[in-house]
């Protein structure tokens, strides 16, 4: 597996050298194929959810209502499979993607709330950790119709700590559809050896041909000052200096490290702060993953998806080759790559 991913990473860099004008393959997943999940036992998933569904207007058919508990960041897998079977008997085939409005549970004993949600719990997986977890069928896939392809709905986390920074996020995502923004994709190589797995998987520092939109690759332990982050990947237990960053609307943000994605009560950084700090989705593992590279998402294939078009649910979601223990936040429908269409423009 190892050597397929570093080869796809070959495939996919000579890729983004040599195209033509991105956003030329058919990405069709928009606001009314999104559905929508609300806990009603948690006052700040009502209110993001409802500004959501307003901003996004979704549809009554689209948004479902449902009751976890909020006291604890797990959820037992029972209490998974009640979910799951409310989903799958709530939403039509139309709904190809979801969205979950809350920070917390994110967690089903060591797998992810999204992964749960999206593929299902896999008994066995938490015995041991420190092997490699089922690979995802939707990983780097070209399909824009998961459920529908695949019998998948991709879900992510519209997670926040408080209602300014929902809002913020909100907003964010819904500035971000179809601007092209001139930017910056970032892949920052650290001096954390352990967390630094993946370096090897950074694209080398170049212009994207046909978008406002160049690659820069740098040895440092943070950024600091930069002004037009669109991707911006690294690897640290605590990323430094977000307050000097600006982020472009659509921004996505991670660090590999083993704890980002438990997002509420985290002994490292928690994946929220990059949406805290205007990153409008991220990443992170809810229990330890002993630093495999394909845990995390491949930086050649996040922004091959993510700049012809892709969501940032479809473009994090392809971009994982074994998700079973990462969390995806964020708005799932950012698309700043989007060409857009007069049909639908959110």
């Amino acid at each position: 597996m190892r050597r397929i991913f570093l080869s796809l990473f070959c495939t996919l860099l000579a890729t983004l050298s040599h195209a033509e004008t991105p956003a030329a393959r058919p990405y069709t997943l928009h606001s009314g194929q999104l559905g929508l999940v609300i806990n009603s036992k948690d006052p700040l998933s009502e209110q993001m959810g409802d500004y959501y569904a307003e901003q996004r207007q979704l549809k009554p058919e689209q948004i479902l209502r449902i009751e976890l508990p909020t006291d604890r960041a797990w959820i037992t897998e029972g209490e998974l499979e009640q979910l799951r079977g409310k989903i799958e008997q709530y939403f039509g085939p139309d709904i190809q993607a979801l969205a979950l409005a809350w920070a917390k549970p994110y967690r089903v004993n060591c797998l992810s709330i999204t992964y749960g949600v999206t593929l299902g719990y896999q008994e066995g997986l938490c015995s041991d950790m420190g092997k490699p977890t089922p690979e995802s069928p939707y990983f780097n896939h070209s399909s824009t119709q998961p459920f529908t392809d695949l019998h998948l709905r991709p879900s992510m986390l519209l997670a926040a700590k408080d209602w300014p920074s929902g809002k913020q996020l909100i907003d964010t995502g819904l500035a971000a559809w179809g601007n092209q923004p001139k930017g910056s994709a970032y892949f920052v190589a650290t001096s954390d050896k352990a967390r630094n797995s993946r370096a090897g998987l950074f694209p080398p520092s170049q212009a994207i041909k046909g978008l406002p939109l160049k690659i820069e690759q740098l040895q440092a332990d943070s950024l600091k000052g930069k002004r037009d982050i669109v991707i911006y990947q690294t690897g640290l237990a605590k990323v430094n200096d977000l307050e000097t960053l600006k982020f472009q609307p659509g921004a996505l943000a991670d660090h590999l490290t083993s704890f980002g994605g438990q997002l509420t009560d985290s002994s490292q950084m928690s994946s929220l702060r990059w949406l805290e700090a205007g990153a409008t989705a991220s990443y992170g593992t809810v229990s330890e993953p002993y630093n495999y590279p394909q845990k995390f998402p491949h930086p050649q294939v996040l922004l091959f998806h993510y700049i012809n078009g892709a969501t940032a649910v479809e473009a994090y979601w392809k971009s994982v080759a074994w998700p079973a223990q990462g969390v995806f936040i964020g708005d799932p429908l950012a698309a700043p790559y989007r060409s857009l269409s007069p049909r639908k423009s959110n």
